[in-house]
């Protein structure tokens, strides 16, 4: 059971990398330093949002306006934080 909890905190690491990138690059597409036209950096950007939005929608949903900030994606990595820091070592004191 510790390593289904290990891989478990490992897919969520990897979601909170792809989360970040997703973030930088549509700050690079904002500010124009990445031609969003290309189609490598749609394809990743269409990527990316299958892969976020999922999850990020619903925060959004529940958040109020900021305006032009999107707070979710800082949201979301704070829940997944959450979830490596203590749900995850908690579930595993258990099996201990």
């Amino acid at each position: 059971m510790i390593e289904l909890l290990s891989f478990i905190n490992y897919l969520i690491q990897l979601y909170v990398y792809i989360i970040l990138a997703s973030v930088i690059l549509s700050w690079l597409m904002a500010f124009g330093v990445v031609n969003p036209y290309n189609r490598f950096v749609s394809a990743l950007a269409q990527a990316f949002a299958a892969v976020t939005e999922p999850l990020l929608r619903p925060i959004r949903n529940a958040l109020p306006d900021f305006g032009g900030i999107d707070f979710s994606p800082l949201v979301l990595l704070l829940g997944c934080f959450f979830v490596q820091s203590v749900v995850i070592p908690n579930i595993a004191k258990m099996f201990l």
